[in-house]
C-alpha cells in the first residue's frame, strides 16, 4: 500500500517528524518498505500562463510563446510540446534553473529564435518516467508562484508492506484511524453534503448468491460529463498512491478505493439488459475483460450479470462491454460487500491481481458500502455533474460477518505482556481502536469493530494492547528463576547405566509386543494365570506376558532364521500377573530380562571357538549386580524352574528375597521356538538392581600390606561363595580383600573333595602389623572355616 505522507497529513497531524512517523508505523507492525519524494529535486520552476503561441518560422514541431511569470517582461520560450496552447497555466523553468540529475537551464537560441527558459513535463520534474505534454495547471493556479509549493511536492510516497490480516488499513482512512491510536489523537475525516436524490431510476438486485454477495447497493446517475477532466489534486493524489488517471469516473472509484478502502465499480446503464443479478457463473460462460483479455469462467466464480450475460468478474475485475466509456452519460455506480473466502484465490486462477481482488480477499469493512457509495456520488456530481437516482439494495442479513465479542482478562494480559498497563489506559487503546468496551469483574469485554476482521480471539486484543503501548515500551526485565535443589535420591541407580553395561558386553536391546502367544507361554510357564484379552489382534497375541523370555525367545528364532547365529538381547519392559490385592486386580512388574545362544564371541583366528554357556551369561549378569556395590547382599541358589534345563538353572536372591532366575532353556522348549543351539536366559526384577550403596570415604593406609595364600579342601557341594562371605565376615577390620583364585579336582585331592584356592590380603589404616597378628588373623580364619565347613588346609 502506497499513500502520500501529505495525504495522510490531512486526516491525521501529529506533532511528530517524518522519521518518527515511519518509525512509529513500522514498529506498529505496518512495516514501513520505502519512502521516496513525489518529485525530484528542482529550483526557480514557476507557475505561467502561455500569453502568445505561434508556429516557429523554421520548424514544424516547435513553437514559439510569451509567458508570463508575474513580471515586468514576458519571457520568450521555445516549446516542443504538442498541447503548448493560448491561455495554459503551465509550469516554468526560467534561466538558472536547476531540474532533477542537475540539468541547468541557460539562454539559447533554437532554430533562430531565442529561449529563455523552459515549459516542463511531469518526466523532466522527476515526477513521472515518462509524459507525453508539458504540465496542464488548473486556470486557477497563481502566476508567479513557486510550483513545488504550489502542488505541494515536498512530500513523500510511504511504501507499505502490509500482512494479510490488516486489510483495515488498505486505505487513508484506515491508515489514519491507526495513526490516530498510536499517538492519542482523533482523526479528522472529510466531511460532504451527500447529493440529493433529483431522479427516480432505479435498477432492481437480486442476490442469488447471499453467502457470497450478502449485501450489494446501487444508484443510477444520468446526464454525466464522461469527458470531464480529473482535478489536478486528485490526479496528484492517485500519481502519489502508485495509481495512474485514466478518466474521470475510473479516477473517483479508484480514489474512494483509496480514501476508504472500499473498491468501487461504474456499469454503462446502456449496456444493462433488466435488472442485475448477484450470481454464481455458469461453467465455462464467456467474458471480455476490460483489458479485452477473454475469459472462461469456473462455476465457482461470482459474477455481476444482467438478465442476459454476464457483466463483471465480482470483485475482480469488470467486463468490456459493460464498462463506461467516451460518451457514456448514464452510469450504474455499484457498492458491494463481498465474503473473503468468495473472492480468495478466483482472480489468481484466472492470473489477475486487481486492487480490488487485493481488499476483498482480505476483507472490506461490511457497514462502509452507503458511506462509499455517498462519497463517490457527490464526488461524480462535483467533477461531472449529473442527476442522481436512489440507493437500491439488497441485502441478507443472517450472512453478513457479526462483530465478534471478546471477553479480555487482566489476569491473562500481565501474565502474556510481562508487565501491567494501566486500566484506564487499556480501555482507551481498545475505545480509540474502536471497540465497545465494556468493563467486567475480570477485566473487559470488547465488541471488535466491523472492520477489524482480524479480532476473533483473546489473544488478539492481548496483541493489540501490546502494540499499540508500544513493544519498545514493554521493559526488558530479566527472567528470574530459582534454583531450587530437586529431591535426588544417589543410591538410585537410573535404567540407562544398566542397559549400557549390557550394550559394551555386545547385546541389543529388543523391544517386544506386551501381548504374546498363550500357547508358548504355557509352554514357559504352566504355572502362571495369565491374562487373555477379550479382544486380541490375533490369537498369536491374545495373552498378555507374565515373563520377557516369550517375546525375547521368539526375536532369537527369527534372528537365527536370518542367519544370525550368535544373538545376543536384552529387554527392560512390563510384566502383568494377577493380584487380587493390586489395583485393578494387576500387578504390573518391570523386569529386565537376557538371552544368549551361539559362540562366546565371532570367528576369530586367535580365538577359541566355544558355546556360549551358563556362566557366561551369569558373568553378565553380575556385571550389572556390580553396579549396586553391594555383590554381598545377591546371591544364586540352585532351583528348579519349568522353563529352565534340571541342574542348569538357579534362582537369584538378595537380601534372601527371590528377584529372579537364571539358567539354560529347557530342552523340550527348543522345538516349540524353532532355536537352533542352547539358549541362556535371565530374568531379574529391577526394582531390586536399582538401589546401590553409596561408597564411604575412609583413610588410605600408609603402611605395607601382607598377602597370604590358604588352600581348603572341602566337600564337592560346597558353595564357594559362601566359604568367601563367610570368610569375609569373620575377618575382622584387618581383612581388606579376598580373592578365590584357583578351584582344583584331581590327582592329590580326595574324590568327592575339592580344593579352594583363596588369596587373603592384610593391612591396617593406623600402624604395620607385626608377623604374630597376622598369624593370629589366619589361623582363626582356618579354624573357623574348618568348623563351619568340615574344610582342611591342603598340604
Amino acid at each position: 500500500m502506497k499513500f502520500s505522507e501529505a495525504w495522510l497529513r490531512e486526516w491525521v497531524n501529529p506533532e511528530i517528524t517524518r522519521d518518527e512517523l515511519t518509525h512509529q508505523i513500522t514498529m506498529a507492525g505496518l512495516e514501513v518498505d520505502d519512502v521516496d519524494p513525489v518529485a525530484g529535486e528542482f529550483t526557480k520552476v514557476l507557475v505561467g500562463e502561455v500569453v502568445e503561441c505561434g508556429q516557429h518560422p523554421d520548424a514544424d514541431k516547435l513553437q514559439v510563446t510569451k509567458i508570463n511569470i508575474g513580471e515586468e517582461e514576458l519571457i520568450d520560450i521555445v516549446c516542443g510540446a504538442k498541447n503548448c496552447r493560448l491561455g495554459l497555466k503551465v509550469a516554468v523553468a526560467v534561466v538558472s534553473a536547476v531540474l532533477p540529475g542537475d540539468f541547468k537551464i541557460k539562454k539559447a537560441k533554437l532554430r533562430g529564435q531565442p529561449s529563455f527558459g523552459m515549459l516542463c513535463s511531469e518526466s523532466e520534474l522527476g515526477m513521472a518516467e515518462s509524459a507525453e505534454g508539458i504540465i496542464e495547471l488548473p486556470l486557477d493556479a497563481p502566476i508567479g508562484q513557486c510550483v513545488r509549493e504550489y502542488l505541494q511536492l515536498d512530500d513523500v510516497i510511504i511504501d507499505v508492506d502490509l500482512t494479510a490480516n490488516r486489510a483495515d488499513c488498505l486505505g487513508i482512512a484506515g491508515l489514519a484511524r491507526e495513526v490516530a491510536v498510536l499517538n492519542s489523537i482523533e482523526a479528522t475525516q472529510p466531511t460532504w453534503e451527500n447529493v440529493a436524490v433529483s431522479i427516480d431510476d432505479q435498477v432492481a438486485i437480486n442476490l442469488q448468491a447471499p453467502e457470497a454477495c450478502p449485501r450489494y447497493l446501487g444508484r443510477v446517475i444520468k446526464g454525466i460529463n464522461q469527458n470531464a477532466t480529473t482535478p489536478l489534486w486528485m490526479v496528484e493524489k492517485l500519481r502519489r498512491c502508485g495509481v495512474r488517471s485514466v478518466d474521470a469516473v475510473v479516477d473517483i472509484t479508484q480514489y474512494v478505493l483509496l480514501e476508504l478502502g472500499h473498491p468501487m465499480h461504474a456499469f454503462d446503464l446502456s449496456k444493462l439488459e433488466g435488472g442485475i443479478e448477484v450470481r454464481l457463473a455458469n461453467q465455462d460462460e464467456a467474458l471480455t475483460l476490460l483489458d479485452g483479455k477473454e475469459v472462461k469462467l469456473n462455476a465457482d466464480t461470482l459474477v455481476i450479470a444482467d438478465q442476459s450475460k454476464a457483466l463483471a468478474m465480482a470483485g475482480i475485475f469488470g467486463g468490456q462491454d459493460s464498462g463506461v466509456q467516451e460518451g457514456s452519460t448514464d452510469i450504474f455506480l455499484e457498492s458491494a460487500f463481498f465474503a473473503p473466502l468468495a473472492i480468495a484465490g478466483r482472480a489468481r486462477s484466472y492470473g489477475l491481481h486487481t486492487d480490488a481482488s487485493h481488499r476483498y480477499e482480505r476483507g472490506v469493512d461490511p457497514l462502509l458500502q452507503v458511506t462509499a457509495m455517498e462519497r463517490a456520488t457527490q464526488l461524480l456530481v462535483e467533477i461531472c455533474g449529473g442527476q442522481v437516482g436512489p440507493i437500491t439494495e439488497a441485502v441478507s442479513e443472517a450472512n453478513l460477518p457479526k462483530q465478534a465479542t471478546i471477553e479480555l482478562r487482566r489476569s491473562k494480559l500481565d501474565r502474556l505482556i510481562g508487565i501491567s498497563i494501566d486500566a484506564e489506559r487499556v480501555q482507551q487503546i481498545l475505545t480509540q481502536l474502536g471497540c465497545e468496551v465494556t468493563e467486567t469483574a475480570e477485566g473487559w469485554s470488547a465488541v471488535a469493530p466491523s472492520y477489524r476482521f482480524d479480532m476473533e480471539i483473546e489473544e488478539d486484543l492481548i496483541e493489540e494492547v501490546a502494540r499499540v503501548f508500544g513493544y519498545n515500551n514493554i521493559p526488558n526485565i530479566a527472567p528470574q528463576a530459582a534454583l531450587t535443589m530437586p529431591a535426588h535420591n544417589e543410591s538410585r541407580l537410573k535404567l540407562s547405566k544398566i542397559r549400557d553395561v549390557l550394550v559394551n558386553r555386545e547385546y541389543q536391546e529388543a523391544i517386544t509386543y506386551s501381548f504374546v502367544d498363550p500357547d508358548k507361554q504355557l509352554k514357559l510357564h504352566p504355572e502362571a494365570d495369565a491374562l487373555i484379552l477379550p479382544h486380541p489382534i490375533s490369537k498369536d497375541m491374545s495373552a498378555m506376558r507374565v515373563s520377557l523370555w516369550t517375546g525375547l525367545l521368539e526375536s532369537v528364532s527369527k534372528n537365527q532364521k536370518r542367519q544370525q547365529n550368535r544373538v545376543r538381547l536384552f529387554e527392560t519392559g512390563l510384566r502383568f500377573i494377577k493380584d487380587e490385592q493390586a489395583e485393578n486386580g494387576i500387578r504390573q512388574q518391570a523386569m529386565l530380562s537376557g538371552v544368549i545362544i551361539g559362540n562366546v564371541s565371532d570367528e576369530h583366528w586367535s580365538l577359541e571357538t566355544r558355546a556360549a554357556d551358563f556362566f557366561d551369561l551369569k558373568a553378565d549378569l553380575e556385571a550389572v549386580l556390580d553396579l549396586t556395590v553391594d555383590d554381598a547382599s545377591f546371591e544364586f541358589k540352585a532351583e528348579k524352574h519349568s522353563a529352565l534345563h534340571p541342574g542348569q538353572s538357579a534362582g537369584i536372591y538378595r537380601n534372601g528375597v527371590n528377584v529372579g532366575y537364571i539358567g539354560s532353556l529347557h530342552p523340550s522348549l527348543k522345538k516349540p521356538f524353532a532355536l537352533n543351539g542352547q539358549a541362556i536366559v535371565f530374568e531379574i526384577e529391577v526394582d531390586s538392581i536399582l538401589t546401590r550403596q553409596l561408597p564411604q570415604a575412609g583413610d588410605i593406609s600408609k603402611f605395607p600390606a601382607n598377602s597370604r595364600d590358604l588352600a581348603f579342601v572341602v566337600d564337592e557341594q560346597v558353595n564357594a561363595g559362601k566359604v568367601l562371605k563367610f570368610i569375609e565376615k569373620i575377618g575382622g577390620s584387618e581383612l581388606v580383600s579376598i580373592n578365590l583364585f584357583d578351584v582344583y579336582q584331581g590327582q592329590g585331592v580326595e574324590e568327592g573333595k575339592k580344593s579352594l584356592a583363596i588369596g587373603l590380603i592384610l593391612q591396617d589404616s593406623s600402624r604395620t602389623l607385626e608377623e604374630q597378628e597376622i598369624a593370629d588373623s589366619v589361623s582363626s580364619i582356618v579354624e573357623a572355616v574348618s568348623t563351619e565347613f568340615n574344610a582342611s588346609l591342603r598340604d
